[in-house]
């Protein structure tokens, strides 16, 4: 195993108990425990779990904490990449199509690169960097200005008035979290009210979310959970969300990673 690989299968041990200890991950990837140690140092480096003696434990985020674009791609990069294969197959040839910032429009940006004619409109820095190094001509980018935030999004009035007027057949939104009580949220005040904007500018919204992100609340909703026609999610995503979201009339696609 790649020391990506168990680092991805430590931290979603973490996720999943709350809490490792340096000799029982050791034991299970049989590996000495130095190697555990400088596991727990990259993942702790990048924000995604706190070092304890002996272990390490979830890091509990707030609501207005916002780790950086960096930080967030490395997290469920398989449920992600997959997400974004499904999502890509929604847009059609000629279409125009707005993609929020986040991890995971980017990965859909990758795969949209090959896509004929398309106008893309985004407020994320590294969205529009995959458009402009592919350097098809005959695709529109509109990319917004604003003050950029932490997960290298453009946003506030700048931005806001940027999408005044703009009208695009799909919105692919990502979210820091969703749930039955608040919708889907955001950390940041400015990025909601960006992310709202876009959403107005949309005649369908798709919101793409894997399974970590239910039952996350950020300081600030940007729409009910009943907006979204289609959320792409991952086989991670529980039962009880799934109903929650059907009872909402959201169309559930489930994107599974190891097809």
């Amino acid at each position: 195993m790649l020391a990506p690989q168990r680092q991805a299968a430590i931290l979603d041990r973490v996720r999943a108990a709350g809490g490792v200890r340096v000799t029982d991950l050791a034991v299970e990837f049989g590996v000495s425990d130095m190697t555990i140690r400088r596991d727990l140092d990259v993942l702790a480096d990048r924000g995604l779990l706190a070092k304890v003696h002996g272990g390490a434990t979830l890091v509990d985020p707030g609501a207005t904490d916002e780790p950086g674009f960096v930080a967030k791609s490395a997290r469920q990069q398989a449920e992600k990449a997959a997400i974004a294969a499904h999502a890509a197959e929604l847009v059609v040839a000629g279409g125009a199509v707005a993609l929020s910032a986040g991890t995971t429009t980017v990965e859909l940006a990758r795969r949209l690169v090959d896509v004929p004619g398309l106008t893309v409109v985004t407020n994320s820095i590294p969205v529009a960097d995959v458009f402009y190094r592919d350097g098809r001509g005959d695709r529109t980018v509109i990319l917004t200005g604003g003050v950029r935030t932490p997960s290298d999004a453009l946003v506030g009035p700048v931005a806001v008035t940027a999408l005044r007027g703009l009208h695009v057949d799909l919105l692919f939104l990502g979210v820091h979290g969703m749930s039955e009580r608040a919708g889907y949220t955001t950390p940041n005040l400015m990025e909601s009210d960006t992310n709202r904007a876009l959403i107005t500018a949309a005649a369908r919204l798709v919101v793409l979310a894997d399974h970590t992100k239910w039952d996350v609340v950020g300081i600030s909703s940007m729409a009910e959970l009943a907006a979204a026609q289609v959320v792409v999610s991952d086989p991670g995503l529980p039962a009880p969300a799934r109903d929650v979201l059907a009872g909402h009339g959201v169309e559930l696609s489930i994107a599974d990673p190891h097809r």
